[in-house]
């Protein structure tokens, strides 16, 4: 086993995130209605996690709990044993529509967040990021001018030049075309494997969670709990085509209750 092969194994087995018996209740209209009920979920360092479930079920409701900017009825969200409280810039959510600033290039926009470091520092970190997502050549252009799919990845290079601990992914790809999404797939997990953040992922499309995680989540329509936790025991890049992809994938129709219209 290599050197990074054994940090990778030594931070897998480390817990970043713990969720013990985590409540949502909103109250609409005079009357309590529960989002979540007894959400338990442990999440290791450098792990990347799906959370799938039906539209509307408490996905973003979750991942907003997780980031600090809903406080959960019961229950406690834990990062690194500390209680999470609040938002916190070392943990950055990308949400579900894209926030880069349009007034801003794409240096600009990647900058945003580095007031802290030194020119020289704040040059290095850029033209790093700006390399990673495959965006060279286009630092002085307007978000106005690039593809959706460049505008993603502007997104996570700024999330990412911030040097945060996790990353929080609200359906990311959700309003990119089919060709431009499965592209995006592939760069962010090249992305991670470069980087290796632990990423909480929400989506509702069966395939982009397995091809994508390492756990795939699965809750229930709301009030959502946990229904099953899958483990996807398929190295990458994955072959969507495998009879094992195909029978996770299956396996997952089946527990959400769509396997006859596979």
């Amino acid at each position: 086993m290599s050197a990074k092969d054994m940090v990778i194994v030594a931070q897998a087995l480390k817990t970043k995130l713990s969720i013990e018996n985590l409540g949502v209740t909103f109250e609409r209209d005079g009357k309590n209605m529960p989002v979540l009920e007894n959400i338990n979920l442990e999440v290791s360092d450098g792990e990347f996690v799906c959370l799938l479930g039906p539209s509307g079920c408490g996905k973003t409701t979750l991942l907003n709990a997780m980031a600090g900017f809903l406080s959960p009825s019961s229950g406690e969200i834990r990062v690194d044993g500390e209680a999470v409280r609040g938002p916190d810039p070392r943990r950055i959510f990308v949400f579900q529509e894209r926030g880069v600033f349009p007034w801003l290039t794409v240096e600009g926009n990647i900058a945003f967040g580095l007031f802290k470091l030194s020119r020289t520092e704040k040059e290095q970190r850029i033209a790093h990021y700006v390399k990673l997502v495959g965006l060279e050549g286009f630092e002085k252009t307007y978000p106005t001018e690039l593809s959706g799919g460049m505008k993603q990845r502007l997104e996570v290079a700024r999330a990412l030049a911030v040097n945060p601990d996790m990353l929080f992914l609200d359906e990311p790809f959700g309003a990119l075309d089919s060709i431009t999404r499965l592209v995006m797939r592939s760069e962010l997990l090249r992305i991670w494997e470069a980087e290796r953040k632990t990423i909480v992922f929400v989506t509702h499309d069966i395939d982009e969670a397995v091809q994508l995680a390492d756990r795939v989540v699965v809750m229930s329509t709301r009030p959502a709990t946990i229904q099953q936790i899958v483990e996807i025991d398929i190295p990458h890049p994955r072959d969507i085509s495998s009879a094992r992809y195909l029978e996770l994938r299956d396996g997952i129709f089946k527990q959400i209750g769509l396997a006859h219209r596979i």
